[in-house]
């Protein structure tokens, strides 16, 4: 068994519980955090999860605003026909989403049956990449499945390992690298691993970057959005929870008596039936003889007496979630109008556009860092295409304003830009997301052809 194949298997392995706690953030089914094991106790099973979920949309707010418009270069049509074709138009976003909520995502390029390139988007799950750290060129993928029985239970597992000269096929019963066999070789006439990584990091080296055995390092994973966010979300969720619970236990104004006699009732199961000591004889319980729902307070002491304690102020949670809040939109760059801040809307289009200066600032941030791995793509592409070295292409991407603007003025500007002669129609096309005439009929044919 290939030594390069057993450690891409176990830093797949050793990445699972850290993506398996970046999924739930993002499906805001993180556990409750800062709960001291007192307040657990005390409120046992009555109460559920409260998750207020701002780590998606810190996800879903830039991923919306990574477009891709098409490409220039050599062969800028025939890559974005095969864009269209593989529906990378939808399937992109999905590639952005993952690689900012898991650090990382893959897209694999490889030929169709009818020797058209078919690029698919990989999850940080499945696949796990080794890099040279000199030269930082891919050096071997794999990827692994698992198919299930009617029952749900893991039936067989498949892994692809992806080299630079070759494809190897293996399957087996279980994902220990040593109970796996060869299935089918392929030679990769491509030279490079046709495995391209989009990875969210501002950094060149980030905790994620690990050595190995051979001078072969793991790719660093990238970092997710939700990881700066995540000790603010727990603690926002934190003051949500205790709003709730001094809501149900304070806020309503508790009721005391004097010179009532309490009663005594025998103390009864689940099923309703009465529970008896040692002895057979009847569990006697102390019970308030004035229900919480009762609208009439009888007293028959002449001396007793009723009254109310004062209700819990909620303000200090509402001031707490406030500073939370503000926080989160430092951090995250996220907008007071996204996270429900409700002073200060913006007032105009340019007030909004303002507002959301800094998430745009950092969307093209994303997109210069995203760019060479779909350019890599693009080069794949082609060189599948031509039967060519991917080297032998220089292809660039066009990304379509992060900015929010809306339709009339984005129309507005196109038209100046035109009629001054600054950009042509295909550009001005391009730049509104339009594809032109040429692109338009390749595209046309390459569907009538599937």
């Amino acid at each position: 068994m290939s030594d390069v194949l057993g450690q891409l298997l176990s830093t797949l392995d050793a990445k699972q519980a850290q993506i398996g706690i970046w999924d739930r953030y993002y499906a805001g089914e993180q556990p409750l955090a800062f709960l001291s094991p007192e307040a657990k106790r005390a409120l046992g099973t009555r109460f559920g999860r409260i998750a207020s979920n701002i780590p998606r949309l810190s996800v879903t707010s830039l991923a919306e605003r990574l477009r891709v418009n098409g490409f220039t270069g050599d062969g800028a049509e025939a890559v974005w026909a095969a864009w269209v074709r593989c529906d990378l138009d939808q399937l992109s976003a999905v590639a952005h989403r993952e690689a900012l909520a898991l650090g990382r995502s893959h897209a694999m390029v490889w030929a169709d049956r009818r020797g058209k390139a078919r690029v698919t988007i990989e999850s940080a799950r499945q696949v796990a990449v080794q890099v040279n750290p000199g030269s930082r060129e891919t050096l071997a993928a794999v990827k692994r499945w698992e198919t299930l029985t009617p029952a749900g239970v893991p039936d067989q597992t498949f892994v692809i390992l992806y080299e630079p000269d070759r494809i190897t096929k293996y399957v087996g019963k279980s994902s220990s690298a040593t109970a796996f066999t060869v299935t089918e070789v392929i030679d990769n006439p491509l030279g490079v691993v046709p495995v391209v990584s989009l990875r969210n990091s501002d950094r060149l080296l980030d905790p994620g970057l690990t050595g190995l055995a051979d001078g072969i390092t793991t790719l660093a994973d990238g970092v997710s959005e939700m990881a700066d966010l995540a000790p603010l979300v727990d603690a926002l969720n934190k003051m949500l929870g205790d709003l709730l619970v001094g809501s149900e236990y304070y806020a309503r104004p508790r009721r005391w008596a004097t010179g009532l006699e309490l009663e005594e009732r025998p103390m009864v199961d689940a099923a309703g039936e009465p529970v008896v000591d040692d002895d057979g004889e009847p569990v006697l319980e102390t019970v308030n003889p004035i229900g919480d729902d009762d609208r009439l307070m009888v007293n028959e002491n002449t001396e007793g007496k009723f009254g109310s304690l004062p209700a819990a102020d909620l303000g200090s949670y509402e001031a707490a979630v406030r500073v939370l809040i503000s926080q989160i939109m430092a951090v995250s760059a996220l907008p007071a109008h996204y996270v429900g801040v409700m002073a200060n809307q913006p007032a105009s289009a340019d007030a909004l556009r303002a507002s959301e200066a800094a998430l745009t600032a950092k969307a093209e941030a994303k997109a210069a860092m995203f760019g060479p791995a779909w350019e890599q793509v693009g080069r794949l592409v082609l060189a599948i295409e031509n039967l060519r070295a991917p080297d032998d292409y220089s292809v660039r991407v066009r990304w379509a304003d992060p900015a929010t603007r809306s339709v009339a003025q984005e129309a507005d500007a196109a038209v100046k830009l035109f009629t001054a002669g600054i950009l042509d129609r295909d550009e001005i096309r391009a730049r509104l997301g339009v594809e032109s005439s040429s692109a338009t009929a390749v595209s046309n044919n390459e569907r009538a052809t599937a």
